[in-house]
């Protein structure tokens, strides 16, 4: 089974195969939309990425998904 077979088809923002173990890839798109008062964008991209994960939320790259997505909502 490839690689990209596991990313939801619905996060469009990224190479597929980048979702499947960290999300850090698009914490810098988010951050940087989010410095530019794109808060709703930053949020449409970031959180169908952190939702996708249903385990890990210990590692140092979700807890600073789930901060950013706390501060966008």
């Amino acid at each position: 089974m490839p690689l990209n077979a596991f990313v939801p088809p619905y996060w469009p923002y990224a190479p597929r195969a980048v979702a499947l173990d960290k999300p850090s890839p698009n914490l810098g798109s988010a951050r940087l939309w989010r410095d530019q008062g794109q808060r709703g964008a930053a949020r449409e991209l970031h959180a169908p990425v952190y939702n996708w994960f249903t385990e890990g939320f210990d590692t140092l790259d979700l807890k600073e998904a789930k901060a950013l997505l706390d501060e966008l909502a």
